[in-house]
């Protein structure tokens, strides 16, 4: 018999949840047409509709799955990364899940204007901030970034509308850079001690933690990790300059 799961699948999936619900409603579609020879679309159909167009979750699956691919491998290192943390936010039923369909979008070609272009149309800024310092833990979760991997995140970052400020603020955060705690600050080397200040109360109020309470204590882990990041910059600025 032929396998429709994933056709049906990618078809509910885009009804439900645009080009993001289409990608994991094939990718799960293939899960089980590989498990059952594609006599599930029934069962199928009840699991498709957990897909919705502003589902952070599954933004951040599809999205990892791009950045994974982009260097041509796939590190166990990254994949443990992502288990992590789906783990503490989902349990283990549904990162189980999760896992099964990053398995099956690692070998499908993505979309990334029209997924982001879905993302930026329902994920308020902050949310897309956190997406962006989650990308790059991924990619940096083996030591180091590779330029593919970089250069798929810097696109992400455009099409999802993220000031250039701010990305370069996020990737100071992985990534040794000169100057790199002015940077993570959003200023320049040459600012004045109270600009500063000025820039670390700014910081602070865009990256707290309280920012992402909405989307679960992992997601405020994270931010919580960011946050700490621009404190530590802040921290070593001072000492550099001697500040109190």
């Amino acid at each position: 018999m032929a396998k429709f799961g994933k056709w049906i699948g990618g078809g509910l999936g885009w009804a439900v949840g645009g080009p993001i619900g289409a990608l994991l409603g094939f990718a799960l579609g293939s899960v089980i047409d590989r498990k059952n020879g594609g006599d599930e679309e029934d069962s199928f159909s009840k699991r498709a509709y957990q897909s919705t167009p502003n589902d952070f979750g599954a933004s951040l699956l599809v999205l990892v799955a791009a950045v994974m691919k982009a260097d041509g491998k796939v590190l166990k290192s990254e994949l443990e990364y992502v288990k992590r943390f789906f783990y503490k936010q989902f349990g283990s039923e549904k990162t189980q899940q999760h896992l099964l369909m990053l398995r099956e979008l690692l070998k499908k070609d993505i979309p990334l204007q029209d997924v982001c272009f879905q993302i930026k149309t329902y994920t308020m800024y902050p949310a897309r901030l956190q997406l962006m310092h989650l990308l790059f833990g991924v990619a940096a979760v083996d030591g180091e970034i590779h330029s593919s991997e970089l250069n798929v995140i810097q696109q992400i970052s455009g099409y999802l509308g993220i000031r250039q400020a701010d990305y370069s603020s996020i990737k100071a955060m992985f990534l040794k850079e000169v100057d790199g705690d002015y940077k993570i600050l959003e200023i320049n080397k040459n600012v004045t001690d109270a600009e500063v200040k000025k820039a670390y109360r700014k910081m602070a109020i865009k990256y707290h933690p309280d920012k992402v309470s909405h989307m679960g204590d992992e997601y405020k882990e994270s931010a919580r990790e960011k946050f700490q990041k621009m404190k530590d910059a802040y921290e070593s600025i001072k000492k550099q300059r001697g500040m109190k």
